[in-house]
């Protein structure tokens, strides 16, 4: 029984204590972790971003987003939310289309998202996640704050 113990505590000890394990513990999640955009494999409607980078952080069905970049324009861009996956609206903050964003989770590696400006949808999304959790694409599609079609398919690799 001792010999029970003293191994149930060591092996508790090691999980703590490894840092690849808490590496996974921490992101179970194949959303969380950071993102970069990969323009060569990304499309847009109109004029591309020169660069994005987002961070996920996902707990249950609570996601958090910051996301800093540069414009087609070249000015610097910062969007951040707080949601959940309960297809409830949501304030965002950074994009001149949009107010709010509704998140659907379909499964760990798709959801989609509606975003809305003064109560009504602009742009819907939905992300998809690689099965090997390397690729995120969210495809796009609405009328952006200009009035102009949005049909963008943006790609981003995992750093």
């Amino acid at each position: 029984m001792k010999r029970l113990l003293w191994m149930t505590a060591f092996a508790t000890l090691l999980a703590a204590t490894n840092p690849a394990a808490r590496v996974l513990a921490q992101n179970a999640d194949p959303l969380s972790g950071t993102w970069e955009l990969d323009l060569a494999k990304s499309k847009f409607s109109g004029p591309a971003p020169k660069s994005q980078t987002r961070t996920y952080d996902v707990a249950g069905d609570s996601v958090n987003l910051t996301s800093k970049g540069v414009s087609a324009e070249g000015k610097p861009t910062a969007v951040q939310f707080n949601a959940r996956f309960d297809g409830k609206d949501y304030p965002i903050t950074g994009l001149p289309d949009a107010d709010t964003i509704a998140l659907k989770k379909i499964d760990d590696f798709r959801a989609t998202a509606t975003l809305k400006k003064n109560g009504k949808v602009a742009i819907t999304s939905t992300r998809t996640i690689a099965k090997d959790g390397k690729t995120m694409t969210i495809k796009s599609k609405g009328t952006d704050a200009k009035g102009e079609k949005v049909d963008d398919v943006w790609v981003f690799v995992k750093r």
